[in-house]
């Protein structure tokens, strides 16, 4: 174990010691309960849609916060839950991350992909023109937090960020679809000028700018997008 190791492990709060609870929460279907309930599901998210383009139809800020706390209810390592969600509606700020985020995207469409990369990318359809930052009600800023601070103002490291974080990120994408809401995955590359734009410091790493709201009336989707690998591709039973 290495000196930071150490003092890592000396700032987890006391208060994290094991208490056995029972399970709060237990429901309790019967096997054509559960199969008709997957079934419903599945039907639900085959109507998610990734989308590009958005109406001004404004939505709730309490769908959001909503939607957010579903996403903080997702496992975690250690249950630190290492993640941070910065929700962006005004739009001079909107303005600001487009800015920054096509500057970004010129040079990795002009100098930083690879014919490869650009080669998949181009049944999507994608360039580094990003109205969808703008036109959108609501921009989320998804940060991965390597380390976090106590309650007593220690700080301590966290674990599984990346799969924590992906994991929550999932959970927020659910939700948003479930309230009726469209999503756009945004990974500009590099991110570090939304950790000024959000006022998050540089511990924190920006994972991706989830774009969220209404489709507009014309809004179309790739058809390479439809295609989804069958179930025989994507599990192996044992």
């Amino acid at each position: 174990m290495t000196k930071e190791d150490k003092s890592f492990q000396s700032s987890i709060p006391l208060d994290h010691e094991y208490k056995a609870l029972p399970i709060p929460d237990k429901w309790e279907m019967s096997d054509k309960e559960m199969i008709s309930k997957s079934e419903e599901f599945y039907e639900l998210m085959k109507k998610r849609h990734t989308v590009r383009e958005y109406s001004s139809r404004p939505v709730p800020r309490e769908v959001i916060e909503n939607c957010i706390r579903a996403a903080g209810l997702a496992p975690s390592g250690a249950n630190h839950q290492p993640w941070h969600f910065a929700i962006i509606e005004n739009p001079d700020h909107k303005q600001k991350i487009r800015d920054a985020a096509e500057e970004e995207e010129k040079t990795f469409y002009a100098r930083r992909a690879s014919d490869e990369w650009l080669g998949a990318l181009e049944p999507i359809g994608t360039n580094d023109h990003k109205p969808h930052l703008t036109e959108a009600p609501w921009l989320i800023v998804i940060f991965a937090q390597r380390t976090s601070i106590d309650r007593n103002g220690r700080k301590f490291k966290n674990y599984y960020v990346n799969e924590s974080v992906g994991i929550a990120t999932g959970f927020l994408i659910t939700a948003l679809h479930k309230a009726g809401l469209s999503t756009l995955t945004h990974t500009p590359n590099p991110m570090k000028f939304l950790n000024e734009l959000c006022g998050r410091p540089s511990t924190e790493k920006p994972e991706m700018i989830l774009v969220v709201g209404h489709p507009a009336e014309d809004a179309t989707v790739p058809a390479h997008a439809k295609w989804k690998k069958p179930l025989e591709e994507i599990m192996t039973v044992f």
